[in-house]
């Protein structure tokens, strides 16, 4: 049960996620059935997981924290497939890297790296502008330069392709004025402040892996989080 809960939240199992069948937890544990059920309803109950009949058992997140936790714009465009969001890809390549950025990702300054970057709409409004930043050696082989929307989300993809494992996100958030390209792209008064999230995804080194640079019109959303008191 315990390796479940830390699969939980760590991600590896991410909010909405089927949980694996018991006859596949039952092989990779090598325990009995009831042992297998008696845990997974000890998660339920927790409200780690729910059940749907006919379907399997979907991941709820940390009991309590559930519902905040996909709202942390960082860990769901890194989870989830882009196909999720509508927007577009606006640009992909090698870029010099801000400073902060450059700083997040352990490089020197006026290092080059690769950026992804989408421009995220709802309702047919832009809201949000999305940048994926990686080291030049960690894009080659990926499909980070389609200019189509992936089918996995972020992680999932550079796990799969690269053999890495996203550990940990260190989250800064800022607020800044939007640039001139900034404020034509979200469709935002030049005098209206930016959100700038920025999450820097690492392994269990500390090694950096990618950062997740998210810009936000201040006056279009508000930021929540929810965290247990210890």
């Amino acid at each position: 049960m315990h390796t479940l809960q830390r699969r939980i939240e760590s991600g590896d199992y991410p909010p909405g996620a089927l949980l694996p069948s018991e006859n596949q937890l039952i092989q990779e544990f090598g325990v009995s059935r009831p042992t297998v059920v008696a845990a997974l309803r000890v998660l339920r109950e927790q409200g780690w997981i729910e059940s749907q009949q006919g379907k399997g058992r979907f991941v709820r997140g940390r009991p309590a924290l559930a519902s905040r936790e996909r709202n942390r714009p960082g860990q769901a465009y890194l989870t989830r497939p882009e196909a999720d969001f509508a927007g577009e890809v606006i640009e992909v390549g090698a870029r010099a890297v801000p400073n902060r950025v450059g700083a997040l990702l352990g490089l020197e300054p006026k290092s080059r790296a690769f950026v992804r970057r989408r421009l995220i709409a709802r309702e047919g409004e832009p809201t949000d502008l999305v940048s994926l930043w990686v080291p030049m050696e960690l894009s080659e082989g990926t499909d980070l330069t389609s200019g189509e929307a992936l089918k996995q989300g972020l992680r999932e993809h550079l796990q799969a392709r690269k053999g890495v494992r996203f550990d940990h996100i260190l989250e800064q958030i800022t607020a800044r004025m939007p640039t001139s390209d900034e404020a034509k792209q979200l469709v935002m008064p030049k005098t209206a402040p930016l959100l700038a999230v920025f999450g820097a995804v690492r392994e269990a080194s500390g090694r950096p892996l990618a950062v997740l640079e998210v810009l936000l019109p201040a006056d279009r959303h508000e930021l929540e989080d929810a965290y247990p008191v210890t």
